[in-house]
C-alpha cells in the first residue's frame, strides 16, 4: 500500500477532528459572557457561566492535542515532498 494516500487520510482526519472541536469550542462558549458582575440573586447564571467553563476546560486538552497531530502530521507531508523533490533531482 502506498504511503501517499495514507498520509493525506491521516492528515485529514486530524484536521477534521481539529475542526470539530473548534466549532464544538465555539458552539459552548457562545452563550458566555465575557464580564458579569453577579449578586447572590443571580446564583442561576453564574452555576451556567460555571458550567461553559468547566465544558471548555475539560475540551482544551484535547484541542491541543489534536493541534499538535495537526502540526506533526504537516511537517511529516512537508518533509515527505521535500525528500520526494530531493530524490526526483538526483
Amino acid at each position: 500500500m502506498a504511503i501517499v494516500p495514507v498520509m493525506w487520510t491521516v492528515w485529514g482526519v486530524f484536521v477534521l477532528i481539529t475542526a470539530a472541536l473548534y466549532v464544538y469550542r465555539w458552539g459552548l462558549t457562545r452563550g458566555e459572557e465575557d464580564q458579569i458582575f453577579l449578586d447572590d440573586s443571580f446564583q442561576q447564571e453564574r452555576t451556567a457561566q460555571e458550567a461553559i467553563v468547566a465544558k471548555v476546560n475539560k475540551l482544551e486538552p484535547f484541542v491541543k492535542t489534536f493541534l499538535w497531530l495537526v502540526a506533526a502530521s504537516s511537517a511529516f507531508v512537508i518533509v515527505y515532498y521535500i525528500l520526494d523533490i530531493i530524490d526526483r533531482l538526483k
